[in-house]
């Protein structure tokens, strides 16, 4: 697990001095977990949780075995004070892992922190799980002195990370990043935390099935993230498409396979309501004459 990042002393002044989760994964059991053949995917942005029941919805419909969730909150008033991948886990009977990027400072309750993060839910075999926390960060959110804690505001403690979780499937292991990049610079930050998972995936042999999902904020650049992410052997759910799945913005979310890993039925579920991003639904199937191998130390 990689550390978290320090900011200024000055800021602590604008922070209560209470117990921070800013690094510590969650886990939660609620199906006996099973090696499946193939895999049905949703990778979601699900904006922050706060449409609980609409998402519970979308996804019981969808019926998947692995969900990818960003924006997923952790005990925020705007959600109901609720740890909402583990009352989806529950819901939908899957197991689940969470990770922090940021404690949300106007969003505690009764004194308590709350936070924003990654989620993975799934009826596979959870193995290794840890946070990237990127080194290339926006100081966009942090707490200023000028900036009342206010929630238009979102002052926060943190920063952007990749979820990394190792899964094992019926035919070996399957590596997942889930990431949520940097919306704020034209696009600069964005591509920088993008190579920073690039090459936190060298860690692992080259024979290693790798998938790659989230929202990476690509309002500016899809394109050159499709073109830089195909010439590193990446391939995307779509192809060459890039197509929308944000209700205003564009192209935002991906789901991309690297390695002995194929892809299906790609589809944006655009009439699924419950927050601004669309999720993303395909199939997943791990090549039968593979094995799972460790990463390099």
């Amino acid at each position: 697990m990689s550390r978290f990042e320090p900011f200024p002393c000055f800021l602590l002044l604008f922070a209560a001095p209470i117990w921070d989760a800013s690094n510590e994964i969650r886990k939660g059991d609620f199906t006996v977990p099973k090696s499946l053949d193939h895999i049905q995917v949703v990778d979601w942005n699900i904006d922050r949780g706060t449409r609980l029941n609409q998402i519970a919805y979308v996804l019981a419909r969808e019926a998947p075995d692995l969900c990818l969730l960003q924006e997923t909150d952790l005990f925020a008033h705007r959600s109901g004070n609720l740890n909402i991948a583990e009352e989806l886990a529950r819901r939908l009977k899957l197991n689940y892992v969470f990770a922090p990027e940021f404690r949300e400072l106007s969003q505690g309750v009764g004194g308590e922190p709350a936070y924003q993060g990654q989620a993975i839910l799934t009826r596979l075999p959870i193995g290794s799980v840890r946070i990237l926390r990127f080194r290339t960060q926006s100081g966009f959110w942090q707490p200023h002195y000028l900036l009342p804690n206010w929630p238009l505001m979102q002052r926060r403690i943190g920063g952007r990370i990749a979820l990394v979780v190792e899964l094992e499937t019926a035919h070996g292991k399957v590596l997942v990043y889930n990431a949520h990049l940097e919306s704020r610079s034209l696009g600069r930050i964005q591509t920088l935390q993008l190579e920073e998972i690039l090459a936190d995936t060298k860690r692992y042999p080259p024979d290693t099935a790798i998938m790659l999902t989230g929202d990476l904020n690509t309002k500016y650049n899809a394109g050159n993230f499709e073109t830089k992410l195909r010439e590193a052997g990446w391939r995307s759910a779509f192809g060459g498409r890039t197509p929308r799945t944000h209700r205003l913005i564009g192209s935002l979310d991906w789901l991309l396979v690297h390695g002995p890993v194929e892809i299906e039925g790609a589809r944006v579920l655009k009439r699924a309501g419950g927050s601004d991003h669309f999720p993303i639904s395909a199939g997943l199937l791990l090549s039968r004459s593979r094995g799972g191998r460790k990463a390099t130390p």
